[in-house]
């Protein structure tokens, strides 16, 4: 079997063409993966709709009936950056099943990727910067809870702070949160992870890649992880409109080569998730959102 890939079509939906989120790169990374012949019917999976049970392990109750019911305060709407509809509902109780998937398939595998997933700002009780609900810290604690690993390590290089895994598993000693960040970026105020990795801004790929490598061998060292959710933003390339840092696509794939190639050294397993990315040029960005997929495609073949 090739590497395991988990998506939905229902991932992307139309939004409003001036909306700066770009909803459409999910159904392109889909159909980029098809293109280059790593996606195919035999290793691809559906997730199915995430049950209450699930959510709340991560989330209040209150705050998913308001969201799944559309009685959030205009405040919230604001804060969580995207309009509400059937079509947000729906992709939005989907996706953090497609991460916990990938991450059992991970376990079984060695490797897997969900081509979505990464919404790291969502909160116990509010959404924030386009992330409802969290996929990360609901991921991490079903699997703690259901005893198949006793540690986790959520190892996150989107360009802005994890703060909701952060805060959301504070409390929670087997799940190790790690966020290799731009300091002056979005949120403003910073929760505290398990570690945390300020990158400055304008950070090129070398000055990047070694504060990048630093943090990933300081947390693999502390957590001593069963599983590594990697959150493999690509919003830290030089031309992203909400990056503010200088790395290329070069600098790109060799962090994503690194990181994926040291899990499979250390007989890590590892479930990758897309992150953030934004870009007009949809078409462009999930090529970028590819990159992660196939360093875990060739590093398939090669050890598993």
């Amino acid at each position: 079997m090739s590497l395991p890939l988990i998506t939905h079509p229902d991932y992307s939906y139309a939004l409003a063409q001036n909306h700066r989120f770009p909803m459409e790169k999910f159904r392109l990374l889909n159909a980029c993966l098809i293109e280059m012949g790593i996606a195919t019917s035999q290793n691809t999976f559906r997730p199915g709709k995430a049950k209450a049970q699930l959510l709340e392990m991560a989330h209040c109750p209150q705050y998913l009936s308001r969201f799944i019911n559309n009685g959030q305060s205009k405040a919230e709407l604001r804060r969580m950056g995207l309009p509400w509809s059937e079509q947000l509902l729906r992709r939005t109780i989907l996706s953090p099943s497609g991460t916990l998937l990938s991450a059992q398939l991970a376990l079984q595998k060695g490797i897997a990727c969900h081509l979505a997933g990464g919404t790291h700002h969502a909160h116990f009780d509010f959404a924030s910067g386009f992330c409802i609900l969290n996929d990360l810290a609901i991921t991490a604690k079903s699997l703690l809870a259901s005893g198949l690993v006793n540690s986790v390590l959520i190892f996150d290089v989107d360009v802005h702070q994890g703060d909701g895994t952060a805060r959301i598993l504070a409390d929670v000693p087997q799940a190790f949160t790690c966020s290799v960040h731009c300091e002056k970026n979005f949120p403003a105020r910073k929760a505290q992870s398990d570690l945390d990795v300020n990158v400055p801004k304008g950070a090129s790929d070398d000055q990047y890649m070694a504060l990048m490598a630093e943090g990933f061998e300081n947390a693999v060292a502390l957590s001593k992880p069963d599983i590594v959710l990697y959150d493999a933003g690509v919003d830290v390339y030089e031309q992203d409109p909400l990056g503010l840092i200088n790395v290329s696509l070069k600098g790109i794939r060799a962090r994503d080569r690194y990181v994926l190639t040291r899990c499979a050294e250390s007989s890590i397993p590892v479930a990758t998730v897309i992150g953030g990315g934004y870009d007009k040029d949809q078409k462009a960005l999930a090529q970028r959102h590819a990159i992660a997929v196939e360093e875990a495609a060739t590093l398939y073949k090669a050890h598993f």
